[in-house]
């Protein structure tokens, strides 16, 4: 893999590690890997590392979502989502679809920039590795 593929592997599994669809972001990354030709095991790995993100920034992306969309909020807080699965699961999804929808255009909108923030910063950082390891690598394995 090149410098700039395994860059793309970690803005990628980051970004999409954080999708606020849960139970998403498994299929996601390997979606983008057969696609891009990436690493599977390595976004993988790095959609493991942000899993706990993803909660973290589920209820701000459901908020932002809202905001954009000027949607009622009211159900758009932790104690909110938790009440309505308290009513049902069956109940929670329909109330939280539009919510999700709402979340995952505003995450589409964030993700692009935050995508190509993360590459831009990564490529210097994996070139600079890339060449330190390089020649270890080489000599190790006769090349």
């Amino acid at each position: 893999m090149s410098p700039e593929k395994i860059a793309l592997t970690i803005a990628l599994g980051i970004i999409l590690g954080v999708t606020p669809v849960l139970g998403s972001t498994t299929l996601l990354c390997a979606l983008a890997a057969i696609l891009l030709r990436l690493n599977l095991p390595a976004i993988q790995l790095v959609n493991g590392v942000v899993y706990p993100l993803q909660f973290l920034l589920l209820i701000p992306f459901y908020r932002l979502g809202a905001w954009m969309f000027r949607a009622d909020a009211s159900t758009v807080s932790l104690g909110g989502v938790l009440a309505l699965i308290r009513e049902g699961v069956g109940q929670a999804v329909r109330a939280l679809w539009i919510v999700t929808i709402h979340a995952l255009i505003a995450w589409l909108a964030l993700g692009m920039i935050a995508l190509a923030i993360l590459y831009a910063g990564l490529v210097p950082l994996v070139r600079q590795l890339w060449r330190r390891v390089q020649p270890a690598v080489s000599s190790r394995y006769g090349r």
